[in-house]
């Protein structure tokens, strides 16, 4: 099959089981028109989702395979990590849940390194949990970092708003002291450099919001805007990226405002998913940004509070789900037109030859 024609492979890791993950995958794939345009994975077992299914009344059926090779196209197929019966205790995480989803997501992380799936999207995870148990790191972003040996940004996206964040899961006490130019620089170059590849964005303007109260108010509220955020905006613009700011963030986003730019950086994470998430809760999408693979969420949590009531909305997911298609088939397309652009233009003599084809022997 060629790559055009490929039907792209999206790996799902399934969260803790005992909050919502399991109900907005199958809420997801309840319609088996969905898997005209994508080939689900599921790295989890056949008889949570059994089980599952039932709790929340959707006719699915599963192909249960023992390893990535066994896929089916137009089936909803599940890796079966684990074979024995899980307990489920909706509402709360438990050794049991946390363990698997560490499993899970280790598990289809590793596929995705490997070319076995195309995309990874990842259900909510405890991250409290997962570190009491030795997973030892603060959230998927810092994980993949790790397993990936490179610097991501925290992306939130949807349509109309994208907000990446400097600082990811820090202390507030520990955000002023790393944020450098040199650090601002570099990641909005990574975000620049997204917005081209991954969104088909040509010329991105990307605003920069200041750290300290209306962005420092000319210094008497701080020096940070002054001493470091501004000088790496004028040196991003000599670069030629359309980089602006530091903008007052209590006041930026405002739809005339916002609107106006590409992308946002926020220097810390409340600064940036407080609004994102106020204004796009329901089809937001985190995209780990500036990675070699491609992973998505859901913008929202666990949500144990809902958890086994039937009443969760798959929306964040379904859209995490599409974005990450969406990313692969727009960076596959850039790929190619580069590759294109690089390919040396032929030369023909005046009878129309191509003058790099060998000459015949006589």
């Amino acid at each position: 099959m060629s790559a055009k024609h490929h039907k792209i492979r999206v790996g799902i890791s399934i969260g803790d089981f005992n909050g919502i993950g399991p109900e907005i995958i199958i809420k997801t794939l309840k319609e088996k028109s969905i898997l005209d345009f994508f080939t689900p994975v599921i790295f989890g077992s056949g008889k949570l989702f059994s089980y599952q299914k039932n709790v929340f009344k959707v006719n699915q059926n599963y192909h249960l395979i023992q390893q990535l090779s066994q896929l089916k196209h137009g089936e909803i197929n599940i890796l079966n990590l684990w074979k024995d019966n899980v307990n489920i205790e909706f509402g709360k995480p438990t050794e049991e849940s946390t363990a698997l989803a560490i499993q899970s997501l280790e598990a289809a992380t590793e596929a995705l390194m490997k070319g076995e799936i195309d995309v990874l999207v990842t259900a909510p995870i405890n991250k409290d949990e997962m570190l009491k148990q030795g997973f030892s790191y603060t959230g998927h972003t810092e994980y993949l970092e790790a397993k990936f040996k490179q610097k991501a940004l925290m992306f939130m996206v949807t349509e109309d708003l994208k907000v990446a964040v400097s600082t990811h899961h820090i202390p507030v006490a520990e955000v002023a002291s790393k944020i450098t130019k040199e650090r601002i620089v570099k990641q909005v170059r990574t975000l620049d450099q997204t917005l081209r590849e991954d969104f088909c964005i040509q010329k991105p303007k990307i605003a920069i919001l200041g750290l300290n109260p209306h962005a420092g108010d000319g210094g008497s509220i701080g020096q940070e805007e002054i001493e470091i955020i501004t000088p790496a905006i004028n040196k991003l613009f000599d670069e030629g990226v359309l980089a602006f700011g530091p903008f007052p963030a209590d006041s930026f986003f405002q739809p005339e405002k916002y609107k106006a730019y590409d992308a946002v950086l926020a220097m810390y994470h409340d600064q940036g998913l407080t609004p994102f998430k106020t204004i796009s809760y329901e089809e937001g999408v985190n995209y780990s940004a500036g990675l070699p693979f491609i992973r998505t969420s859901p913008d929202h949590g666990t949500a144990y509070d809902i958890a086994g009531k039937n009443i969760a909305d798959a929306q964040s997911f379904e859209e995490a789900i599409f974005s990450g298609i969406k990313i692969f088939q727009n960076r596959r397309e850039y790929q190619e037109l580069l590759q294109n652009k690089l390919q040396p233009k032929k030369t023909f003599d005046a009878n129309g030859v191509d003058e790099d084809l060998p000459e015949e022997n006589e």
